[in-house]
Order: structure tokens, then C-alpha cells, then sequence
């Protein structure tokens, strides 16, 4: 019985893991529950099947169009939604005569849905609304003889929305943020199994491609979930002060986890100095090569990696454990131990490279400390080691700092976005008419399907290259579908019942998959489709068919709007996102510099933040140029190479900012004035790069290269060392390693650097976290010409074009 539990348990982490939050199982849950209450009722006043139809769509409808964190927001926003809905239905009977007249009252109708997005969630939201009650009222060929029934139809759906919201699945802002957090530890303890298999002992060959991979999704999907926290702490905590501590320690655990993984990367490597497991780590497929075998380690390596083996494995009890665990003596024992290898006297006798691994397996077992006390459980122990209690006060001192710290007020509202939203409407408005005038040459009946499609490739895209994956993804998940639904239709016959239970596991699949993939979400869509004819004696074969056609008709209107109205290539949208990134990037580093160098303290975690979110939008607009059926495949060698060095360079620019928060409080790192100056050239590299791609590309900046940042520091000082209070060799790391990948873009993004030779004396150059990138001649050529230094005056005049298009 023991067993049973414990597989069970194992099996809910692995799906706790896979939703986090379980914001998909519950928004599918309510989208399902509020149909089922809905046609419960709507039966037992013994309602036509049309009407059950307008029933269930009105109230997933309903229930999409809800997307802000907090109930109350969800229920004006649902308040608001109910006249919306009842007018749209109401327009929609009146003018079902009148062919022409509906057809432009539609088109209209769209481009206002789509125009209200402007003004957030709540726009969002009710400009689906009407859009799909305007369009299931055409589906049933309502006419004003039932707009009556309708009416009532309408309000039922949006009172049993509301019962199952905000009664029955009340899914509120606190209990989300504390399953998240358990998500949290649960992708923590899968990234620690990841390093585990990297150290796993007597290692003769170098290491897998299998490995890093495995390691690399771990730890992004560990990123993801943090980001997800982050978004919903402030309406899940009960202040601001405790959001933002909550959010820094996510923040470190984070970043400690992930430089933990490049350390033992390194480590386990012998004799793998020269390979940059940095870039590694965020981009699987470059995986460095030492031109060697990996050869036996020596024998107190081999036992010390031994033994990291083994306390990789206790750390990942510690993440895994309840609160109630953690205050046991067995608990504060092992604690006491892996916090220990903070100090060096603890550390055991082996290469610098492994003792490093021991040094961060310690500070990540710090950072569960301190998100521990953030989330209230850990308690006081009275077997707190020296090494425990230390870390205790430091992390109560950073606290204290942090919620004595002036707040900022917040960020000015983001100007320009009427232009965006403006753009889409009138590429949506002019798709639609094209599907609506295709679709009645298709077909006069189910010319609707080519609009629906139309409008759907436009949900959350910004570049004419989205449109198209998602019009082929929704195209793919409908021949699919149509497949699956003539099974289904035959395996219903006439059973209505049946056919409904059918409808309700294609929706709560609809909703459960729609974040992962859109190509599942349309293959339950049109799966439904199929149901909701048989339910209305409508069915055949040839009907899923024309599915097909209208679906594809529907897609093709729509790219054909992206492209001839307003365009923004994926080209544009890429160099825009880029440029953001770069700016954020910039903006990390010189106010995390600034602080180390001892200026006041500034809200660097919502820099750090910020940067996250311009480099996620920039990974889903460089997506067209990743797809596996890109056919240019040179470019998407390119675009993963250049995703690959910015995520090397915001993992840095994450490590610098959860550093510089540690001044002054921190006993091990001190301020130093010399830093401002000796990283000067990284910051003009920056602000070079993003003029270059903002500006239109039309002038190439050359970018600067020299000595490296120790070698600077200490001409700053005038040829004097470090002192014992100076910035730490840890920063030294993260900026000479984000230097590196700021240079390492020159040559994807077409642009020179300069020949100044970099001294690097013996002894000057920081111990590396993850070593340099590999030489320029291995890099990946941009235009897949196997030149290793091809002449860049060649290139397409615009060079970033060469990450984008």
C-alpha cells in the first residue's frame, strides 16, 4: 500500500510539474463544469438542441473570456459580458434576413473585438464574447422568433459560469501562487535528477548530448515557472513587500540552480577548460567539443565526484520534502551539512573545478533557506550549524534591507499601443471579408468556418511569419480532427447523450491544450464540430470535409491580410524584439555595476524581470524562424545560435543583479568604485548593438574587443590588486562572460569587432564559470557558407535581417 501511495504521489509531482499552478486542469474544469450545470438546467426545461448548442458555446465563451488574476475582476468583467452577449445575439437574429447587412454588421463586429484588445483582459474579453455569440447565433440560423428563447438561453449560461467561477471552482489568487510554488520545487528537484545523471560517477566518455539536453529543458522549464510566479505575486500576496522578497529568493534559487549546473558541467569534464558550458546549457545542440576523450579522473576527483553524486541526491530530498519534514532533526542535519560547503576549510581535497561544484551546491542549499523562511517554512532549529546561523543572519539582514527600501511607483503606462491594435482590427476586418465572400462561394451555409479560422490566426500573433505556423498548425489539427470525427460520428449513431459527454471531453481537452499546442486545440475543436452535427442531423462526411477547405480558406485570408495590410514582417518584429532585449540587457548590467560600485540601492529584480519578459517575447517571434519545417535552414541555425548567446547573456545579467542586492549586507562581497569603469566597453558594445538594430541597420558599428575585465579592474586602480574588501572573483566571472557573449553577436548579426589584442597574462584572468566561447572559426556561419571568416561587407545590407527573416 506504501508503494501504491508513494507511485501516486510521484505521478501527481510529475503532473504538478507539467501545469504548474494547475491553471490548465482549473480553467478547464471550470469551462467544463459551467457547460455541464448549464445543460443540466437547460434540459430540465426541456430546451431544443439548437438551444442546448447556443447554450454550451455561450458559456465556454464566457468562460475564456475570463483572464484576470483576481474574482473580483473576473466577475465585472462576467457582469459586463452579459449585455454584451445579449446584444450581439439579438443583432445577430434581427439581420439573419438580411444576407448582405450581416455579412458587414460581422466584419464591423470583428473589428471592434479585435480593436477593444487595447484596453487589456477585460477588452480582450468582451470583444470574444461577441464575437462568438454573434457567431453561434449564425450557426443555428437563429431568426427573431427565437431571440427570446435565446435571451434566456444566454442568461442561464452566464449565471452557471458564475455559479462554478465563484462558488464551486473557486480558484483564488493566493491558492494559485502557493501551487505554483510547489511547482516551483517540483521542476527544482527534476533539474537536480538532470545533475545527478551529470555526475553519475566513472565517466570515461565526454558528456552526452542526450544529457545537456535533458538538463537544458529541466532548467527551462524551472525559468518558465519562476516567470510565472513572478507574474502573479503581486495579486497573490498579501503586500508588496512580501511579493518582492517572495520574488527574490524564486529569483536566486533560480539562478543558483542554474549556475550549479555549468559549475558541474565543468567539473565533470577533465581537462574541458577551453569549452564554454554557459552556452552550453542554453543552447543543447553546441555542445563543446575538447577534441579528447574525457580521460579518468584522478583518484580524489573521482571520490569528490563520488560524493557530489551523493549530496546532489540529499539536495533534491531537501527540495522534495513537505513543510512538516523540514523541521525534523534528520532535516537540519543535512541542511547543516551542504550549507557547510560554503566555507572552503569544508570543502574536499580536489580540483579547483570540482570544489567550485561543492561551492555552489552550497549556496543553492543557502537559497532554499531563504525561500524557505520567505514561504514561512522553515522555522528556527536550535541544530543550526555555525554555517546555518550565518546564513541565517544574512539572509534576515537582506531582508530587513529590502523591506526598509523606498518602492518605486511603478513604471509609466506603455505608450503606442493603439497602433498595434489598431493594425490587427483592420487586418482581421479585411481576412474576414475575404473568408466571408470565399467562404459563400464554398459554401452559403458554412462560409462562417472560413471567418472563424480567419480569426483565430490572429489571436496573440504580431508578425505576418505567426499568422502562418498557426494557420498550418490550425490547418494540421483540423484534418486530424475530421479523421477522428467521422470515427466518433459512428460511434455516437443517434444517441444524443453520448454525443454530449463526447462534446464535454473535447472541451475540457480544447482548453486543457490550448497553451501547449494549438494543433491539439483545433483537433478537439473540430472532433466537437463533428459531435454538435450529429446532435443536430446535420452530419456526413462531406460536411467535415468542407471543414477542411473552409479551414484552409480561412488561413489563407488571413495571411493574405497580414501581408498586403499594415505588414510587420518577421524580420521587423524580430529586430524591435531584439533591440528591447539588448536595452533591458543594458539596463541590468549598468544599474547592477552602479551598485556594486557603490551607489544607492535600486529595484534591480524588477530590471532583471523586465528582461526576462522582452527575451520570451522575442523567443516567440523568432519562432517562425526555429520551426522544423522553416525551409531556411542556414537562418535557423542562426536564430537558435543567437537565442542561445542572449540567454547566456541574461542568465549573467540575473547573476550580476541577485549579486549586487547582496551589497552591503553581504560579509563576502563589497562594494568597489573601479567597476563602472573597467566595464565601460561592455555597456558601449550594448548600446552599439541596439542602436544598430533599432536604427534600421543602415551604418555597422564595430565593435570594441580587449583585455579582459580583471586585467581593467586592476589598471582602474592603477596596477594595484583587489583588496580584501573589493568586489569578488564571482562578478569578475559574470562580466568577462557576459563581454564574451555581447562580442560573440557581432558575427551572426554581420557586424566587426575590433583586432585590439587582448592581454591575458598568466594569473590575471578569473577562474571561469563557463569558459570563453569557442573560437570564431567554429562558430556557426550565418549564411551556411562553411566559410570560417567570410567577408561581412557582403552581407544583406541589413544584418540583423540574418537572425530574422
Amino acid at each position: 500500500m506504501g508503494r501504491v501511495r508513494q507511485a501516486g504521489a510521484d505521478l501527481w509531482d510529475r503532473f504538478v510539474a507539467a501545469d504548474p499552478g494547475l491553471i490548465r486542469l482549473l480553467a478547464a474544469a471550470n469551462t467544463v463544469g459551467a457547460i455541464v450545470c448549464t445543460l443540466a438546467v437547460l434540459a430540465a426545461l426541456h430546451t431544443a438542441v439548437p438551444l442546448l448548442v447556443v447554450g454550451a458555446v455561450t458559456t465556454m465563451a464566457s468562460s475564456f473570456a475570463l483572464t484576470e488574476p483576481r474574482l473580483r475582476d473576473q466577475a465585472v468583467t462576467l457582469a459586463f459580458g452579459l449585455p454584451t452577449a445579449l446584444s450581439s445575439v439579438a443583432l445577430a437574429s434581427v439581420l439573419s434576413r438580411y444576407r448582405a447587412a450581416a455579412d458587414l454588421t460581422f466584419v464591423l463586429l470583428i473589428f471592434g473585438a479585435v480593436y477593444v484588445r487595447r484596453f487589456g483582459p477585460r477588452g480582450t474579453g468582451l470583444g470574444l464574447i461577441a464575437f462568438q455569440l454573434f457567431f453561434v447565433a449564425q450557426f443555428v440560423q437563429a431568426g427573431p422568433a427565437m431571440l427570446p428563447q435565446l435571451c434566456g438561453v444566454v442568461a442561464v449560461s452566464f449565471a452557471s459560469s458564475a455559479l462554478v467561477r465563484f462558488g464551486i471552482v473557486r480558484a483564488t489568487p493566493e491558492r494559485t501562487l502557493g501551487r505554483l510554488q510547489q511547482a516551483f520545487r517540483v521542476r527544482l528537484g527534476r533539474v537536480l535528477a538532470s545533475l545527478t545523471e551529470v555526475a553519475a560517477p566513472d565517466r570515461r566518455q565526454p558528456l552526452a548530448d542526450r544529457t545537456v539536453t535533458d538538463l537544458h529543458r529541466a532548467t527551462a522549464r524551472l525559468h518558465e515557472c519562476a516567470l510565472m510566479i513572478q507574474s502573479r505575486l503581486e495579486s497573490g500576496t498579501a503586500s508588496a513587500a512580501t511579493a518582492t522578497l517572495v520574488q527574490r529568493r524564486v529569483a536566486e534559487a533560480e539562478i543558483a540552480a542554474e549556475r550549479l549546473g555549468i559549475l558541474l558541467m565543468r567539473a565533470v569534464e577533465q581537462g574541458g577548460d577551453i569549452a564554454d558550458y554557459t552556452l552550453t546549457l542554453h543552447l543543447p545542440g553546441h555542445l563543446p567539443n575538447t577534441g579528447t576523450v574525457t580521460p579518468a579522473a584522478e583518484e580524489p576527483d573521482a571520490a569528490a565526484l563520488r560524493k557530489l553524486e551523493r549530496e546532489l541526491r540529499a539536495l533534491g530530498l531537501l527540495v522534495g520534502g513537505t513543510a512538516a519534514a523540514r523541521r525534523g532533526t534528520g532535516y537540519a542535519v543535512v541542511r547543516n551539512r551542504l550549507l557547510g560547503y560554503r566555507d572552503d576549510r569544508r570543502l574536499p581535497d580536489a580540483s579547483p573545478a570540482v570544489q567550485e561544484a561543492f561551492r555552489a551546491v552550497g549556496e543553492l542549499a543557502r537559497a532554499l533557506l531563504g525561500l524557505y523562511l520567505a514561504l514561512d517554512e522553515e522555522a528556527d532549529s536550535t541544530d543550526d550549524s555555525p554555517e546555518t546561523q550565518r546564513s541565517r543572519e544574512e539572509l534576515e539582514a537582506e531582508d530587513v534591507s529590502l523591506s526598509s527600501a523606498e518602492q518605486e511607483s511603478g513604471a509609466a503606462p506603455a505608450t503606442g499601443l493603439a497602433r498595434p491594435s489598431t493594425r490587427t482590427a483592420c487586418q482581421v476586418a479585411v481576412g474576414s471579408a475575404l473568408a466571408i465572400l470565399g467562404g459563400e462561394l464554398l459554401s452559403p451555409q458554412r462560409w462562417y468556418w472560413a471567418v472563424l479560422t480567419c480569426w483565430v490566426v490572429f489571436v496573440n500573433t504580431a508578425s505576418t511569419g505567426e499568422v502562418m505556423i498557426k494557420g498550418s498548425r490550425r490547418l494540421v489539427g483540423t484534418v486530424v480532427g475530421v479523421v477522428a470525427g467521422l470515427g466518433l460520428a459512428t460511434l455516437v449513431g443517434g444517441d444524443p447523450w453520448l454525443a454530449f459527454v463526447l462534446v464535454i471531453v473535447c472541451i475540457f481537452g480544447m482548453s486543457f491544450t490550448a497553451p501547449l499546442s494549438y494543433t491539439l486545440m483545433s483537433f478537439f475543436i473540430t472532433m466537437m464540430l463533428g459531435l454538435l452535427y450529429t446532435l443536430l442531423h446535420t452530419f456526413s462526411p462531406a460536411v467535415l470535409v468542407l471543414r477542411i477547405e473552409e479551414t484552409a480558406l480561412g488561413a489563407t485570408c488571413g495571411l493574405i491580410a497580414a501581408v498586403l495590410v499594415l505588414p510587420i514582417g518577421t524580420g521587423r518584429r524580430t529586430d524591435e524584439q531584439l533591440g528591447q532585449v539588448l536595452q533591458r540587457l543594458r539596463e541590468v548590467l549598468a544599474q547592477s555595476v552602479a551598485q556594486l560600485s557603490g551607489a544607492p540601492a535600486a529595484d534591480l529584480l524588477d530590471r532583471a524581470r523586465d528582461l526576462d519578459t522582452a527575451l520570451d517575447g522575442l523567443r516567440r517571434s523568432v519562432k517562425p524562424l526555429t520551426h522544423p519545417v522553416s525551409p531556411l535552414r542556414a537562418r535557423r541555425r542562426n536564430a537558435r545560435y543567437v537565442m542561445g548567446l542572449l540567454e547566456t547573456c541574461a542568465y549573467h545579467g540575473r547573476s550580476l543583479a541577485a549579486t549586487a542586492e547582496l551589497v552591503p549586507e553581504s560579509l563576502r562581497i563589497g562594494a568597489d568604485p573601479r567597476l563602472a569603469r573597467a566595464t565601460g566597453r561592455v555597456d558601449r558594445n550594448l548600446r552599439l548593438l541596439a542602436g544598430y538594430i533599432t536604427g534600421g541597420g543602415e551604418e555597422r558599428p564595430v565593435l570594441e574587443s580587449g583585455p579582459n575585465v580583471a586585467v581593467l579592474l586592476r589598471d582602474a586602480a592603477g596596477g594595484s590588486e583587489a583588496g580584501a574588501g573589493s568586489v569578488s572573483l564571482r562578478v569578475l566571472r559574470h562580466l568577462q562572460r557576459l563581454d564574451e557573449a555581447v562580442l560573440g553577436l557581432a558575427r551572426p548579426l554581420g557586424l566587426r569587432t575590433t583586432d585590439t589584442d587582448r592581454p591575458d597574462p598568466e594569473g590575471e584572468r578569473p577562474d571561469r564559470e563557463g569558459d570563453r566561447p569557442e573560437s570564431e572559426g567554429d562558430r556557426p556561419d550565418p549564411e551556411g557558407s562553411g566559410r570560417k571568416s567570410p567577408d561581412r561587407d557582403r552581407r544583406d545590407p541589413k544584418g540583423s535581417s540574418t537572425a530574422a527573416e
